[in-house]
């Protein structure tokens, strides 16, 4: 891995995640350029990430032979504009975000190395579960040398490009679907007279069999959930079905290119 640098532009959410996935498996670079143009946020990630290098330009950031573009959709096709001069044929090019597509980053730094991937949190404990897309005629050995990198991240699927958008719902965004639930949980645990390691181990344990039990049992789901006839919050079950449909399923077109 030393034989490479890496270049993020954006120093946000994602590239904490990923550096943090590097960290977890001591893996090395030859160098990390970040650039971002909130200052603050470059110093915080600097003094969690000290081997960082920070890039006072974009085009630094961008200067290096696998640049990962960690912004916002909207940001996107205007930065690109502003490094295409430096990337060059070989450069491989990694964008994290939904809605812009390949063809869309192509037309901006006529390069043949593009690949889109969808991140996701449970990388920051290189458990990801994250789908990629490459560019036809993506170089073979770029993409080998990619691949290598995305495995730190976890699990790692090379999907048709125009799934990916599903998977931000179905990957990236679902922790946020259950996060606060299961913290609400551990809480109602206090409450109920367990302390904080007995009402967390409950919690995790029964979530993790549940899981399980959901997708390797080979019950049908209604048969999984008949097997407790107790259901406390049943009878708000058609209203909570209705928010996953109503918010996801718009946020989808939103998303979608």
């Amino acid at each position: 891995m030393k034989t490479k640098s890496l270049g993020f532009i954006g120093g946000g959410r994602i590239t904490k995640i990923f550096l943090q996935a590097f960290a977890n498996k001591n893996v090395e670079f030859q160098s990390i350029v970040v650039f971002d143009t909130n200052a603050d946020v470059i110093n915080d990630l600097k003094q969690q990430f000290p081997q960082i290098e920070i890039a006072q330009t974009v085009e630094l950031a961008a200067n290096q032979p696998i640049v990962f573009i960690a912004l916002h959709p909207p940001m996107i096709m205007e930065t690109l504009g502003k490094v295409a001069a430096v990337v060059t044929k070989d450069t491989v090019v990694i964008s994290l975000a939904a809605k812009i597509t390949i063809e869309k980053i192509g037309s901006k730094l006529q390069i043949q190395n593009i690949v889109r991937m969808i991140p996701n949190a449970t990388s920051y404990i290189n458990e990801g579960y994250n789908p990629v897309a490459f560019s036809g005629g993506f170089d073979l050995n770029s993409k080998s040398e990619v691949m290598e990198i995305f495995e730190i991240f976890g699990n790692i699927l090379e999907v048709v490009e125009t799934k990916l958008e599903a998977y931000a719902l179905l990957s990236a965004m679902l922790p946020t679907y259950f996060w606060f639930q299961w913290d609400e949980l551990c809480k109602i645990g206090l409450q109920l007279g367990l302390n904080e390691e007995e009402s967390k181990a409950s919690v995790h344990q029964t979530l993790v069999a549940a899981v399980d039990l959901m997708f390797n049992s080979r019950l049908s789901p209604e048969k999984v959930m008949d097997l407790i006839p107790v259901k406390p919050i049943g009878e708000h079950q058609a209203q909570i079905t209705e928010i996953f449909q109503t918010k996801l399923m718009g946020l989808f077109e939103k998303i979608r290119p």
